[in-house]
């Protein structure tokens, strides 16, 4: 060792504990090490092996926060830049983009390592982009032309070797080191395809300061020139090649026939591929299911390389790109596992998620390849189908994932919701992501009750915010996408609370401020978890309690007897002949706290208390009236099936506001009507959005679709439509633009989504105002205060 940080003599490189290294890059002044386990260490120049604080440490192999979890397979270094690449063949490039060199022409410098793209030029009008195939049977997989098996960095230029066999190549070209005759082309700002000059394949390629080296699949040498690619080695079965500095290469053959092979052991190992550790675990769960070898000690082993895969997200995320392959397995090991084998498989499960999740702390998952592994995880967490296997008794491991997957940056969260919604089909997406959460839910929300009715909350209980709120992610996914049915969100543990609890939760939610309602957690704030029972449990509680109010709030002092008085009901007394009227009138004339109070209804000369049977009645006669087609408050476009508000009346806003008022009451009072509202009525009362699905008229609906769906690009010809809507009214016709001067603007291919829209937001909103408003006031004035946005349009629907 000589004065100075320069080494004269090989020196150990500590990677830390259980590190060992598997391949090493040098640029200058900084070191790559890819480790068996398919991470990568950086150590040296800042802007490849990242700021660091001074430290005891300072100066030691780090890992790159964003490339940690992604599944590496290949490392290069150049002067300034480097490139990785995974297992699923995408490169990742950062450092100093001089001439281009990291693909691109902005920034002058990488900080961050970002996916290297095959652009379209100048000349292509085809973009050329990296493609992702979800739907085949290997699920996530990069076609063969863009995808990467090696790489090399030379002074200013990169190189790239495909599966397919051809060159991706960028940078300076001034020696003609992209393969590219330096008359055709001085520097590449963006990757450039160059192929074998033969028709051959290339399988790896090294770089020197402005050279590159070639070896293809013939086993021949090939070296860039000024003039583009020549071959310098022909028959003679290279195996390996090297290049470095300016213009130095090295070659590895075949050895002669006879001769001794060189033998040298190294410290470095290759990196262990994963796909050998789940054949391991594949043939030992097929020995127990034959009943062959020893079950303790396979169980073990399967328990031990389980664990293994778990505690190392690289390997994950290079695995089971087809979910459904991950979940025969699992299924295959709970089968035969024994109970001792189950309860050793939690415990290594356990202990395999904390590595692994432990290893994505202080970490920016921000790449596709590096995020699947949290989707995996999940399933883990199934263990728990079997309620005697004690796993994760206080809730550490699900808290820790749970934050995980709540803390990803947009780039992740964005990631991880397309493996979610494309990958997890079909069944798959609730057997892999909602059910586990869900048994693990209903573990952690648990409690017991002692001998002296005291209750004990389960120890794991404080991970119940974080699961609910990953399961609410979900569920907007499932919402989305159609990938789940709303019974398969409902939560035991949650509907098993007793109402009083839940109402004493909705009614602290409803009262707190929002900027309260974010720092604290609510169940009820999350519908999706309770059960439709569960829920009308509490919209029943709720009226009874605002009538129990109403009543209350009506003591008065009887003179006569020195005590308090209290009238209990909302009383209607009528005559059957003038029902409607009469009903109007005595609403109108209500004070609105006995509205809110229990409905009795009496029919004027029949005598009779109202046990429920004559309020039903009541309701009964009053929805056959009023819903009635000849009313002339409803369309008589869809006939007696559908009660769609007739956009023609405009003349009867006080019966929309008191078929309005008898809605509420009827949903007050838990009283069924006979109505024939579409979905839209109650999408609309809860104010969610609408759209194409919601057009009432069957025929309309189909038409604007087909207007959609249609491919040619005569649009205009066609359909013959324009920003214009007509109808008659009172036989007249009337006209309306959508836009403004719609009747001169046609409908066309670019703006058709723009038309359908509009129409749709005229026909569900704009066309009947004057009459939602007046039925919408009418539902309000008794549903004001009401938690009816716990329900979905469906289950409020079926209320009815």
């Amino acid at each position: 060792l000589l004065e100075g940080p320069t080494r004269c003599r090989p020196t150990g490189m500590a990677l830390g504990k259980g590190r060992r290294a598997s391949m090493v890059a040098c640029g200058t002044h900084y070191t790559l090490v890819l480790t068996t386990h398919m991470s990568l260490l950086a150590c040296g120049k800042a802007l490849i092996a990242g700021h660091r604080e001074p430290s005891s440490e300072w100066g030691m192999p780090k890992q790159l926060p964003t490339l940690v979890g992604l599944p590496l397979v290949g490392v290069a270094a150049g002067d300034g830049h480097a490139v990785v690449i995974t297992a699923h063949g995408t490169a990742f490039v950062w450092g100093e983009n001089r001439h281009s060199c990291c693909g691109r022409e902005y920034p002058a410098e990488l900080t961050v390592p970002l996916a290297m793209k095959l652009l379209p030029s100048s000349s292509s009008s085809q973009s050329l982009l990296p493609v992702v195939v979800g739907g085949s049977s290997d699920g996530l997989m990069i076609v063969d032309e863009l995808a990467i098996r090696d790489a090399a960095c030379g002074l200013e230029h990169t190189m790239l070797v495909t599966r397919s066999g051809r060159l991706l190549v960028c940078g300076n070209n001034n020696f003609g080191q992209l393969g590219i005759a330096t008359s055709e082309l001085e520097s590449s700002k963006v990757l450039t395809p160059v192929n074998h000059p033969t028709g051959g394949h290339f399988v790896s390629v090294e770089a020197g300061y402005g050279h590159s080296l070639m070896l293809d699949d013939a086993g021949d040498v090939w070296m860039t020139t000024q003039n583009g690619i020549q071959c310098i080695l022909r028959g003679k079965s290279a195996l390996a090649i090297a290049a470095g500095g300016n213009n130095n290469s090295a070659v590895i053959t075949a050895a002669p026939t006879g001769a001794k092979l060189l033998k040298r052991q190294f410290s470095m190992e290759e990196v262990e591929d994963p796909i050998s550790i789940v054949d391991a675990v594949d043939g030992m769960i097929g020995e127990l299911e034959s009943g062959r070898g020893d079950q303790t000690n396979l169980s073990l082993e399967i328990a031990r390389k389980s664990e293994e895969l778990l505690r190392y997200p690289s390997y994950l995320n290079s695995l089971f790109v087809n979910p459904k392959q991950l979940d025969t397995m699992f299924e295959r090991l709970l089968r035969v596992c024994s109970a001792d084998a189950m309860q050793e498989l939690a415990r290594a499960f356990e202990r395999g998620l904390k590595g692994g999740l432990d290893s994505l702390r202080d970490t920016r998952l921000i790449h596709p390849e590096a995020v699947r592994c949290l989707l995996q995880y999940i399933l883990f967490f199934d263990i728990r189908r079997d309620e005697s296997i004690v796993f994760d008794l206080h809730g550490e491991t699900i808290s820790t994932f749970c934050d995980t997957i709540l803390s990803l940056p947009f780039e992740g969260y964005k990631a991880i919701h397309t493996f979610a919604t494309s990958h997890y089909t079909g069944s798959l997406f609730v057997k892999m992501l909602v059910r586990p959460l869900l048994r693990t839910l209903n573990v952690c929300a648990s409690h017991t009750v002692d001998e002296n009715e005291v209750v004990h909350s389960n120890p794991s209980k404080q991970a119940v915010p974080v699961i609910v709120a990953v399961l609410s992610w979900l569920y907007a996914m499932a919402e989305e996408q159609d990938l789940a049915k709303p019974a398969d969100f409902y939560s035991d543990a949650v509907s098993e609370i007793n109402v009083e609890t839940l109402f004493g939760d909705l009614y602290a939610m409803k009262r707190a401020s929002p900027n309260e309602r974010s720092k604290h957690f609510y169940i009820t704030q999350h519908p999706f978890l309770l059960s439709p029972g569960c829920k009308r449990n509490l919209l029943q509680m709720e009226s009874q309690i605002s009538q129990y109010k109403a009543m209350i709030g009506d003591l008065q002092l009887s003179e006569s007897t020195n005590g308090v008085t209290v009238e209990p009901f909302f009383n209607l007394e009528i005559e059957r002949d003038f029902l409607v009227e009469q009903t109007l009138e005595c609403i109108k004339q209500a004070d609105p706290k006995d509205i809110r109070k229990r409905l009795r209804v009496s029919f004027k000369g029949e005598e009779g208390l109202d046990a429920g049977g004559v309020t039903k009645e009541f309701f009964q006669l009053l929805s056959e009236e009023l819903f009635d087609i000849n009313s002339g408050l409803w369309s008589n476009k869809y006939g007696d099936e559908v009660n769609w508000f007739n956009s023609d009346n405009t003349w009867d806003e006080k019966g929309y506001e008191m078929i309005g008022v008898l809605f509420g009451l009827a949903l007050y009072n838990s009283v069924l009507l006979d109505v024939r509202f579409p979905m839209a009525v109650y999408r609309k009362l809860l104010g969610l959005p609408l759209g194409l699905e919601d057009i009432v008229d069957p025929e309309l609906r189909r038409g604007l679709k087909q207007l959609l769906d249609y491919e040619g690009d005569d649009v205009e010809d066609i359909f013959c439509l324009s920003f214009e809507v007509t109808w008659m009214e009172l036989g007249e016709e009337r006209r309306l633009d959508l836009k403004p001067n719609g009747a001169n603007i046609s409908v066309t291919k670019d703006n058709r989504e723009e038309y359908v829209l509009r129409y749709v937001s005229w026909i569900l909103v704009d066309s009947i105002k004057c009459q939602w408003e007046a039925f919408e006031s009418g539902v309000m004035r008794i549903m004001e205060d009401s938690s009816l946005d716990l329900f979905r349009p469906v289950l409020v629907h079926k209320a009815f």
